[in-house]
């Protein structure tokens, strides 16, 4: 009797440990699906706005369940290649590229596509092997901030610009500032300056600060085009700092500093404010469509924008 009843309390330890074998063989396949890694790179994390994107598209995505894994190169592009090549070597689900012109990472964008690892771009642009990009209409937000710059320097004037083409953003902002100039020939370009990144409102303080001594005289700088608000904020620091008034300052993204100045009657006169946080959730919506096996809504899709000016 006693020997039946080893053998039946064997039988059963057998059985409960083959129980969680493949109860633990079930769990690890079911967070294998469900459990999606999410690589989140940017050059620019020191950038305000980025960074908003970058929390927004990393709160999200751990909402969601996700694993999400943030890449700062700290304003070296070339070096997002090497680590895009190193996300996709750890097997990521999808990489989502903030304030990133894909164009630099091409190879690696096709090389995710044929690794089956979907490409997004948050505040970037979309070229082929990408699922979809989630941006602002640049040129549209070029236009409007562009037009009443002109009208408030009376369609003539001496400009500064400050920008930095290597943002996919901020080049199709300068872009359509030179198609529009070339109907305002009153409107003389006394330069056009990169702006630095890491570190883009102490650049442009500093040189603002140059050329406010290049250009003393009065009405010798009429106003300040900045590509996106923290230029804009270190001009205008600049130009309080040295006293100067009359110069008109405008930026682009409603930076939450600028609005401030803005209100406040800086030389900032008008922003644009872009929906960052509605960028992200795009992506993360899209991102979402596309882990499901469905179709996503486009590939280069719009937050919406909106001017804020001083009254």
């Amino acid at each position: 009797m006693k020997k039946l009843l080893f053998i039946l309390a064997a039988f059963m330890l057998v059985l409960s440990l083959s129980a969680c074998g493949e109860e633990s063989s079930t769990a690890s396949e079911g967070s294998g699906e469900t459990a999606k890694k999410v690589a989140i790179m940017t050059p620019y994390l020191s950038s305000v706005t980025t960074k908003q994107m970058v929390d927004t598209l990393e709160a999200s995505a751990k909402e969601k369940g996700w694993s999400a894994n943030i890449v700062d190169t700290n304003g070296d592009v070339g070096a997002l290649a090497s680590r895009m090549e190193d996300v996709i070597s750890s097997k990521v689900d999808a990489i989502i590229l903030v304030s990133t012109d894909p164009n630099q990472v091409q190879s690696q964008i096709q090389k995710a596509k044929e690794n089956n690892i979907l490409v997004f771009g948050s505040d970037s642009s979309y070229i082929d092997g990408m699922t979809a990009n989630a941006t602002s209409d640049n040129a549209e937000m070029s236009k409007l901030m562009t037009e009443y710059l002109i009208e408030q320097i009376g369609e003539k004037g001496n400009l500064i610009v400050f920008t930095h083409r290597p943002h996919p953003g901020v080049l199709k902002r300068t872009e359509m500032l030179d198609e529009i100039l070339k109907d305002y020939p009153d409107i003389n370009v006394i330069t056009e300056q990169e702006i630095k990144v890491p570190g883009p409102i102490e650049n442009a303080r500093q040189q603002m600060e140059s050329l406010l001594l290049a250009n003393q005289e009065e009405g010798s700088i009429t106003a300040v085009w900045a590509g996106w608000d923290e230029p804009a904020i270190g001009a205008a620091q600049a130009i309080e700092a040295a006293g100067r008034e009359n110069i008109v300052v405008t930026g682009i993204d409603g930076n939450s500093q600028a609005v401030e100045m803005i209100e406040k009657g800086s030389s900032i006169k008008a922003t644009v404010k872009q929906n960052f946080d509605g960028m992200a959730e795009i992506v993360i919506e899209q991102m979402e469509k596309a882990f499901n096996g469905e179709e996503v809504d486009g590939t280069e899709l719009y937050a919406p924008a909106e001017l804020i000016e001083g009254k």
